[in-house]
């Protein structure tokens, strides 16, 4: 899943004069996630990992505070965290990771994915970097990275925050229901698709111009065989007892944040995480699918902001 920002006034105008000149779909679709990203305050780079590329970004300018990782969810990449980043560039150093088998990473079929295969190939990503104590944010089977990276790494994380996060699914959502049926509206495999993928995972739409819409449900498409070929091995992770027992290793202070209105992963699941992670603290959003940050990103930004300059204070949704 891809989103951008709200775009703004200018980046439509952008678009209908790429249109009116005869740009293609693919070049305004490019032009506008340039300005995203600069409106983010963040600029794209890669690295080499274990020979493999590793594509990111990170800030423009950096900044002498703290650094915040963020990990995005199964079949995601690095630029659903514009919208949040944007407000926290500012003063934080942001690192937003395409994992390894998304976006404008290396797409391997023959590589293990699974979520404790996925916190290694970080702790690599993260070395790389030269990054050795941040703030770790993820979503969905970001946030099962994240937590289970904080139980394996504790020296390495300041905080966690785990937004909609995978790895427990003590309560079955409606996904689960479509799966067992043979259904999956994550896995995009043809026109129309993607739609469906975004009614299904938001709960908030943002408005993204057709142009760029469809050029994301293209990218989508052809990423369908290494995104059934992750599914396939992260499916069952949220039934296994070791990530659970693995989580109560956590010493970090650990955010939890959920949307009520999730139909990926049911959002009562925030109790067990909750109840295994201690010093943990859980947030309920209602009105609210499976993605904050796209969805309100304005609130999860001053949440996370809040939780990671007072970690023994109490989050709320409204918190200032």
């Amino acid at each position: 899943m891809r989103y951008t920002r709200t775009v703004p006034l200018l980046a439509i105008l952008l678009i209908a004069a790429g249109l009116l000149s005869g740009c293609s779909r693919q070049e305004i679709y490019e032009a506008a996630m340039r300005y995203e990203r600069s409106s983010a305050g963040l600029v794209p780079d890669t690295i080499s990992v274990d020979g493999r590329k590793i594509a990111y970004l990170h800030n423009e300018d950096m900044h002498d505070g703290d650094t915040i990782v963020m990990l995005h969810g199964f079949a995601a990449d690095k630029e659903n965290w514009l919208r949040m980043a944007a407000e926290l560039t500012d003063q934080y150093n942001v690192y937003a990771i395409d994992l390894p088998g998304h976006g404008a990473s290396n797409k391997d079929l023959d590589r293990a994915y699974g979520i404790s295969d996925q916190v290694g190939y970080v702790n690599d990503v993260l070395d790389a970097l030269q990054l050795s104590q941040v703030h770790m944010v993820g979503n969905s089977m970001g946030g099962a990275i994240t937590a289970l990276y904080a139980a394996t790494y504790p020296d390495r994380i300041k905080t966690a925050t785990l937004l909609d996060p995978a790895g427990i699914f003590e309560y079955d959502s409606e996904l689960v229901g479509l799966v067992l049926k043979g259904e999956n509206p994550l896995v995009v495999s043809k026109p129309g698709d993607f739609e469906k993928l975004v009614d299904f995972a938001l709960e908030k739409k943002p408005f993204v111009p057709w142009p760029i819409y469809s050029v994301m449900e293209q990218k989508a498409i052809a990423n369908h065989a290494i995104n059934q070929h992750i599914f396939l091995e992260i499916r069952d992770s949220g039934y296994q007892p070791e990530f659970r027992d693995s989580i109560e290793n956590i010493r970090a202070p650990v955010l939890i944040v959920w949307g009520k209105q999730d139909r990926v992963i049911n959002y009562r699941n925030a109790d067990v995480f909750s109840a295994r992670i201690p010093h943990s603290q859980k947030v309920i959003l209602d009105g609210v699918g499976h993605a904050p940050m796209i969805e309100v990103p304005e609130q999860t930004a001053t949440m996370l902001r809040r939780f990671i300059e007072q970690p023994d204070t109490i989050i709320t949704a409204d918190a200032d």
